[in-house]
C-alpha cells in the first residue's frame, strides 16, 4: 500500500499534498487561527480554484476532527485528536515510523509499540509526547489493511512444528507452521509462506506453506523468491496462454483500410542486441520543401488486448514486465509481446503511430496521431546503429554485427541514421537548455554462462545510437500528452494518463549538498532553474571519477519519485509541462491505456469519468514500483554470487554509505556493494559521527569518511539475504 497523496492547484498548476501543506501552516503556531485566504497566501495559490480546493479540504478536516473550527471560517489544529490512520515504514533494525497526511514529519515508533503491525500495513495508531524529549511517538492500536500476507523465507523444521524466517529484512517475526500446514516442505526448503491467524498471546505469526521453491542457492529458487517477495508472478495461467492463443492474427484489407498505410515509408527499429520484443520503430522520409517526415511507431497492443478480457485483466495485474538479470518476466505473453505485436524485420504489423514533420532545426511544423500499418525494412542493435553514426559509412565489422558476419547497409538507411542522430541531438540540446536533467548512468550487466553463472561483469554506457531512439521516444510520449491535454493555450481537462514527476525536496536536496561539499561539489537551489543548471553540471563535473555511482545515486534519491496520474503537474526531470507513456504498450500497461483514450478523443468521444483511471494509475505506479525493486535485487544476488569465486582478491572501493554499525563499500571495478561492519576495523575503537558521514577511531583519531577510497577483501557472502561482507584491508 503505498500513501496516497493528495493534489491541489497552485497558479493554475497542480500540485501534491495538500493536507500535509495545510497542517505544515496549522503545525507552525498551533494557538493561531487561520482562514483559507491566509492559508493560500501562506501556498502561494492565488487562482480561484486552487482556494476553492483549499476551502474544501478545511471543511472535511473539520469533518473528520483532525482540525477545529474556532470562529465561522477561522481553522487551527485539533490538538485534542490523539488517534490517526496512515502506513507503517519499518526498519531493518525493528523499529518503524509510521506516515500520515495529518503530519509534515513521520513518526518514530518503537518496536515495542508496533501492535503486530508489519512494513506497509494501514493502521491506526495513538501519538503521544515522550516526556524528556518531547518528541512524537506512535503506537499502534488497530491493523485496517495488511499490505502482505505471504513472505518468502527457509523452514526451520523441529520434531512437531516449523518456523519460516522470512528473507526480508523488514519482516521482524518468524512464522510458526503447524504440522500439518507444510504441504510437503522439508527443513531448509526456500518456501512462500501466507500468514493465517496472529493470536492475541502469540509473538509469531501462524502461517502455511503455499509452496515450496527449492533450495537455498539454486539459482531458479532465489530467482523466483525474488520474484515472489514482491507477489510478481513468473509464469502466465493456463487459460491466459489459450485466451492468447485464439485470438485472429491475421492483417485483413479491411482492417488495412482504416489505417494509414506507411508500409512504403522507410522503416527501421534499434533495440539492444538481446532484445526479443520489439515496441517502437522510426521511419524517415525526406519531403519536397526540404523537411522531414518522421514517423514513431508503436505496436498496436490495444487492437489485440480488449477491454473486459481474462488478457486485459492479467495484463493490469501485472501493470508492467519484470526485468531480472537472467531473465524477463513478460506483462503479455510470448505469442503476443514477442510474436504478433513485435515490430519485427520483413514482417507487416499494425501500429499506433506519433507522424511529425521536422525541419532543419528540429522544430516540430505538422503532427499526425492515429493507427498505421508498417513494415519494417532492418532490425539493428544499438551497437550497430552506433557503428554508422561514429563512421559515417556503410559497413557493419563482423564483430559488431548480429549476424557475426560483415555485411553493407543500404545507402537510404545511413542517410535516415545520421539525419535522424542530427536531429536528435538538436531535440536533447533544446530540452537540456529549458532546464532538463541529464542522469546518463553506467548500468552494470553481467556475462552470464549456459547455466546462467556470472562470469564476468561489464558496464553499459548510453552512447548517440541510445539516445537517438530515446529523444524521439520523448517526444512522441511529449506531444500525445500535449495533444489531449493542451490545445488553444489552456488545459483541455480531458481525462488523460500522464506520467508525472514533482519538483525535488528542498530538505533532501539540503541533505545532497552536505555530502557532496566533502567532495568539494555545490549545487544551486536558489530557483528550479538554478537547481536544474546545478545538478547537471554536477552530474556532468562526477562522471568518471571514483565516487560518480555513489553522488549519482544520491542525486537521484534527492529527486521525486515519477509516476503515473491522471492529474498533470508536469516532469520535472525532463522540464515536459506536458509528458504521457505512450511508446512501450508490450512492456507497460499505462501506454496500453493510454492508447485507448488518445483513440477514443480522435474519434471524437467525450471525457470518461477520471476516478477508474486514476486507480489504475495507482496500481500501475505500485506495480512499477515492485518490479524495480526485484530489478534490484537480482543485481544484487549476482554480485553476491560473483564475489563467491573472488574471496581471496583484493579490491579498490569508494565508501559509499556510513551508519552507525558499518560502512558501505562499493568496489570500483564492479559496483558490488558491501559492508565493513565496525566491530571488525581491529585498529581501534570506531564510533559512527553522524555529522561528518564518518567513522572515527577513539584512540587513533583515525576518520573514515564518505567517499574515502579504502581496499577491501570479501569476508563473507549471503546469497539469501543478498548480503556481502568485506573485510577492510587499508583506509
Amino acid at each position: 500500500m503505498t500513501r496516497k497523496k493528495k493534489i491541489y492547484k497552485k497558479k493554475g498548476k497542480v500540485i501534491k499534498d495538500l493536507t500535509r501543506n495545510i497542517f505544515k501552516i496549522l503545525n507552525k503556531d498551533s494557538n493561531k487561527q487561520y482562514n483559507y485566504k491566509q492559508i493560500a497566501s501562506a501556498l502561494g495559490v492565488t487562482g480561484t480554484d486552487g482556494k476553492t480546493q483549499i476551502l474544501q479540504k478545511l471543511v472535511e478536516l473539520t469533518a473528520t476532527k483532525k482540525i477545529k473550527e474556532v470562529e465561522r471560517g477561522k481553522y487551527k489544529i485539533n490538538e485534542d485528536r490523539k488517534y490517526h490512520i496512515g502506513t507503517l515504514d519499518v526498519t531493518s533494525n525493528g523499529n518503524a515510523y509510521f506516515i500520515s497526511d495529518d503530519f509534515e514529519n513521520d513518526i518514530f515508533v518503537p518496536s515495542v509499540n508496533l501492535g503486530k503491525g508489519l512494513h506497509n500495513d494501514v493502521v491506526r495508531a495513538y501519538l503521544y509526547k515522550k516526556r524528556k524529549s518531547n518528541k512524537l511517538e506512535a503506537d499502534v492500536v488497530e491493523i485496517i489493511e495488511r499490505e502482505k500476507q505471504d513472505f518468502v523465507g527457509v523452514l526451520q523444521l523441529n520434531k512437531n512444528f516449523g518456523f519460516v524466517l522470512p528473507d526480508s529484512n523488514k519482516m521482524y517475526a518468524d512464522i510458526f507452521i503447524a504440522q500439518s500446514k507444510l504441504n510437503g516442505a522439508e527443513h531448509g526448503d526456500k518456501v512462500l509462506a501466507k500468514i493465517t491467524d496472529w493470536p492475541d498471546n502469540s509473538k509469531n505469526p501462524f502461517g502455511k506453506i503455499t509452496q515450496v521453491l527449492g533450495k537455498p542457492g539454486e539459482h531458479d529458487t532465489e530467482i523466483h523468491s525474488i520474484l515472489l517477495e514482491y507477489g510478481l508472478p513468473y509464469d502466465f495461467p493456463k487459460e491466459i496462454e489459450e485466451e492468447a492463443g485464439k485470438l485472429s492474427f491475421d492483417i485483413t484489407k479491411e482492417e488495412i483500410a482504416k489505417r494509414r498505410d506507411m508500409r512504403n515509408d522507410l522503416t527501421f527499429t534499434i533495440d539492444p542486441k538481446d532484445a526479443k520484443d520489439f515496441d517502437d520503430a522510426l521511419s524517415f522520409t525526406k519531403l519536397e520543401n526540404g523537411n522531414y517526415e518522421i514517423g514513431i511507431h508503436i505496436a498496436d497492443v490495444s487492437h489485440y488486448v480488449q477491454p473486459k478480457t481474462k488478457l486485459d485483466d492479467e495484463a493490469y495485474d501485472r501493470a508492467t514486465s519484470v526485468y531480472l538479470v537472467d531473465r524477463v518476466v513478460p506483462m503479455l505473453p510470448e505469442m503476443l509481446s514477442n510474436g504478433v505485436c513485435s515490430l519485427r524485420p520483413n514482417e507487416e504489423k499494425l501500429t499506433f503511430s506519433a507522424v511529425f514533420e521536422v525541419n532543419e532545426k528540429a522544430h516540430i511544423v505538422n503532427e499526425w496521431f492515429g493507427r498505421t500499418v508498417t513494415y519494417s525494412d532492418k532490425r539493428f542493435a544499438y551497437e550497430e546503429a552506433q557503428v554508422i553514426i561514429e563512421t559515417k559509412e556503410n559497413t557493419i565489422p563482423a564483430e559488431i554485427s548480429l549476424t557475426g558476419e560483415i555485411y553493407m547497409v543500404d545507402e537510404a538507411i545511413v542517410e535516415a541514421t545520421l539525419k535522424l542522430d542530427e536531429l536528435a541531438k538538436k531535440l536533447r540540446k533544446k530540452r537540456m537548455k529549458e532546464g532538463a536533467i541529464s542522469f546518463d548512468r553506467v548500468e552494470v550487466k553481467f556475462d552470464l554462462d549456459q547455466n546462467a553463472n556470472p562470469v564476468g561483469v561489464f558496464f553499459k554506457e548510453s552512447k548517440d545510437a541510445n539516445k537517438l531512439i530515446e529523444e524521439f521516444m520523448l517526444l512522441a510520449n511529449r506531444k500525445v500528452a500535449e495533444f489531449i491535454g493542451f490545445s488553444k493555450g489552456k488545459a483541455t481537462n480531458k481525462t488523460f494518463i500522464y506520467r508525472v514527476h514533482d519538483e525535488p525536496n528542498i530538505e533532501k536536496l539540503a541533505s545532497l549538498q552536505n555530502i557532496i561539499s566533502k567532495f568539494g561539489y555545490k549545487i544551486n537551489t536558489e530557483t528550479k532553474e538554478k537547481t536544474s543548471q546545478s545538478l547537471n553540471q554536477l552530474l556532468s563535473d562526477v562522471h568518471g571519477k571514483g565516487e560518480a555511482n555513489m553522488v549519482e545515486t544520491l542525486a537521484i534519491r534527492s529527486m521525486s519519485k515519477a509516476e503515473y496520474t491522471t492529474q498533470n503537474i508536469g516532469h520535472y526531470g525532463l522540464a515536459f509541462d506536458y509528458y504521457s507513456h505512450f511508446t512501450s504498450p508490450i512492456r507497460r500497461y499505462p501506454d496500453v491505456m493510454t492508447h485507448r483514450l488518445l483513440q477514443h478523443y480522435l474519434d471524437g468521444e467525450n471525457s470518461p469519468k477520471a476516478d477508474i483511471y486514476e486507480e489504475k494509475c495507482k496500481h500501475s505506479s505500485k506495480m512499477e514500483e515492485l518490479a524495480s525493486k526485484a530489478e534490484r535485487d537480482s543485481i544484487k544476488y549476482m554480485q553476491v554470487k560473483y564475489m563467491q569465486d573472488h574471496k581471496n582478491q583484493e579490491f579498490e572501493g569508494v565508501v559509499s554509505g556510513v551508519t552507525e554499525w558499518g560502512i558501505y563499500v562499493e568496489i570500483k571495478s564492479n559496483k558490488c556493494e558491501g559492508m565493513v561492519r565496525i566491530r571488525d576495523i581491529k585498529d581501534d575503537y570506531y564510533i559512527f559521527d553522524e555529522k561528518q558521514y564518518a567513522v572515527v577511531g577513539q584512540s587513533t583519531k583515525n576518520m573514515i569518511q564518505l567517499g574515502d577510497e579504502v581496499v577491501v577483501k570479501v569476508k563473507h557472502t549471503d546469497l539469501e539475504r543478498k548480503h556481502l561482507d568485506f573485510e577492510l584491508i587499508t583506509s
